[in-house]
């Protein structure tokens, strides 16, 4: 019997980044701020989990300001949507093969 795990998307293991990536592909466009309090994360948790995010370009970021005020926004990208797809097939195939 093959392992149904050996598919799972190991960046998306992550509770935080599973969260990220399921508001970022419902979601057109995602600023900081209302990410951080969305999933009720600190700005280092956050930061840090969009970082491994953007290292496997899974999502872009774009800066500027507002008011004079820094706007930080994330969007997923094509790759991390494929990414987010082949997760979720693979945790149903661990679902399936479990029944």
């Amino acid at each position: 019997m093959k392992n149904p795990f050996e598919h799972l998307d190991k960046v998306l293991e992550h509770r935080v980044r599973l969260q990220i990536m399921s508001v970022l592909i419902t979601n057109n466009i995602f600023d900081f701020n209302t990410l951080k309090e969305m999933l009720s994360v600190t700005d280092g948790s956050l930061a840090s989990h969009i970082k491994a995010l953007e290292k496997e370009k899974y999502v872009s970021v774009s800066k500027s300001f507002i008011d004079r005020k820094p706007n930080t926004k994330y969007r997923i990208t094509e790759r991390g949507r494929t990414a987010f797809k082949k997760h979720l097939d693979a945790l149903e195939g661990v679902l399936k093969q479990t029944k």
